[in-house]
């Protein structure tokens, strides 16, 4: 035990001098340890003295089926055999033809060409650019500007951070960035006395329809996070919402771009958060969980007419984008697992009794004198702190986190919002373990 207590140290003393770690002020970590993760089992992560954390994030929403999925092993294993990497500029392979095929195949064929890219932000970047160079081919070079909704986030590159709505993200780099405008958030906990999550849908889309009606020659895309604004604290909003700036899009002949990074793969209780809208964006973008959590890939699915436009023998019509790894056959063939994984288990009907389960479960911390606005969709549950003191209110997320760590639990809070965003493989004794430990470090925090 002294042993792998040493070894233990030695990790975290050789990562605080060499590892600069993302979204972290590192000072912090000289009073919260950094947490050496030595395997991983199902929704289990384990450090080096076997102390397990209940991965209730899915490392930060992209494990879906489980650390050390057997399924997804065994093809990532076959695929290290056969071909680990080729540059998509003039060739192609099986993974990503299939993968892009599938894909295509689940938005009825409407979304049929996939661009291929490592991360999130990357694809907005994509999305972004494309619509972009779509409206200078078709001659209508003025229409520039994106629209973004408040409190959106969609990655911390410079296109990506221009449309997200997060200061403490982007102020700091404002002079970087270019200008985009922002709309009314739908979230539902804005609704006024009496109003309904659909009435504050319908403002919602009334602002984007003022913002259009003054601005639509100039305007590119209108860029949206589907059924729920994750990182602002998990903002949820009606399906009406999507159906009713998709028929504004088509009025006003502006892309709608469909950020589903975070709330696509099921997430949301429908494969693609759109689908529960029943619309289709012009471009969506997938990440995270596409390929499991196994191995970066990012994607950008749009329509044909799009694609059309793009189609020339002048070079500069082409869509001028790219990276190394672009479409590479070990991330793919991880996709194709999980695309499996979905089908063959029918995972989004099994998901529908597990997230019932877990609310059941959750029915104390909905009802805590301390919580406010306990809300679920699909498999993401999200619920807001009351914290009186100010001091309090500011350190609520990391002392959430150590209390939650000493608890077995992987919690990170968002602000004083706390919100579960498990894997799909959730059984009924790690359930009620959660629920309970979710609440034990609540009480612990606020009490």
């Amino acid at each position: 035990m002294v042993e792998l207590k040493d070894a233990s140290q030695d990790w975290v003393a050789r990562s605080l001098k060499s590892v600069w770690h993302p979204c972290t002020q590192m000072q912090h970590h000289e009073t919260v340890p950094l947490i050496p993760v030595s395997h991983g089992r199902g929704v289990w992560l384990y450090d080096h003295q076997g102390k397990r954390y209940l991965d209730a994030i899915s490392s930060w929403w992209v494990n879906l089926f489980g650390h050390a999925n057997r399924r997804i092993n065994a093809e990532l294993r076959e695929q290290l055999e056969t071909l680990e990497h080729a540059m998509l500029a003039g060739f192609t392979h099986e993974p990503v033809v299939k993968l892009s095929e599938q894909l295509s195949d689940l938005t009825g064929n409407v979304l049929g060409h996939a661009f291929y890219a490592s991360d999130g932000a990357s694809a907005v970047e994509i999305a972004l650019k494309m619509s972009f160079h779509y409206w200078r081919n078709s001659g209508r070079s003025g229409k520039q500007e994106f629209v973004c909704l408040e409190g959106s986030y969609h990655g911390e590159t410079v296109g990506a951070l221009a449309v997200t709505d997060v200061a403490l993200f982007k102020d700091a780099y404002g002079p970087l960035l270019r200008a985009s405008r922002t709309v009314a958030s739908p979230d539902a906990r804005n609704a006024r006395e009496g109003e309904t999550a659909q009435d504050v849908a319908r403002r919602a889309a009334q602002d984007v329809e003022r913002l259009f009606a003054e601005r639509a020659d100039k305007i590119a895309a209108l860029i949206v996070e589907p059924l729920v604004q994750c990182a602002t604290g998990m903002a949820m909003h009606d399906p009406l919402y999507l159906e009713l700036v998709r028929a504004l899009c088509d009025r006003y002949e502006v892309h709608l771009i469909c950020d589903e990074i975070a709330v696509g793969c099921g997430r949301t209780g429908s494969f693609f958060a759109s689908e529960q809208a029943g619309i289709w964006p012009d471009f969506m973008c997938l990440s995270k969980g596409i390929s499991g959590g196994y191995l970066p890939l990012s994607l950008v699915l749009t329509r044909d007419e799009i694609y059309q436009a793009f189609y020339s023998c002048d070079v500069t019509r082409g869509f001028l984008h790219s990276h190394s790894y672009t479409g590479n056959p070990l991330a793919c063939r991880a996709a194709l697992a999980t695309l499996a994984i979905f089908r063959e288990d029918d995972v989004i009907a099994r998901n529908r009794v597990r997230a019932a389960r877990l609310t059941a479960a959750l029915a104390p911390l909905a009802a805590h004198e301390r919580v406010r606005n306990f809300r679920q969709r699909g498999m993401i549950w999200a619920f807001d702190a009351v914290e009186d003191d100010a001091g309090k209110a500011a350190t609520f997320s990391r002392r959430f986190f150590a209390k939650a760590v000493e608890n077995e639990l992987l919690l990170r809070p968002i602000g004083r919002t706390v919100y579960l965003m498990p894997p799909y493989v959730l059984n009924d004794e790690e359930t009620a373990l959660l629920a309970q430990r979710t609440l034990a470090t609540f009480d612990a925090v606020t009490g």
